[in-house]
């Protein structure tokens, strides 16, 4: 199976949920299906959903919920 990148589109905040009260959007080993959203990154109050491209399994987590992040940033590796 071929490992995926999943990256940010743009720099700022990465959420790994979509408030601070609900659960994450994705965990580690979680089976995502293509089109799934996977997190959000914020710039300046927009929000902006990152979604998986392939259907597949989490296999790593590279950026905490709330951590800054850069235009081109792998944020986590899907196994499909």
């Amino acid at each position: 199976m071929a490992l995926h990148d999943i990256v940010s589109p743009l720099p700022g905040t990465f959420y790994r949920r979509p408030s601070p009260d609900a659960d994450y959007y994705v965990a580690l080993d979680a089976t995502v299906a293509a089109g799934a959203v996977v997190g959000l990154v914020e710039v300046m109050k927009q929000f902006t959903e990152i979604e998986s491209e392939v259907p597949g399994r989490v296999v790593e987590l590279l950026v905490e919920d709330g951590e800054p992040v850069d235009a081109g940033q792998v944020l986590m590796r899907i196994e499909g």
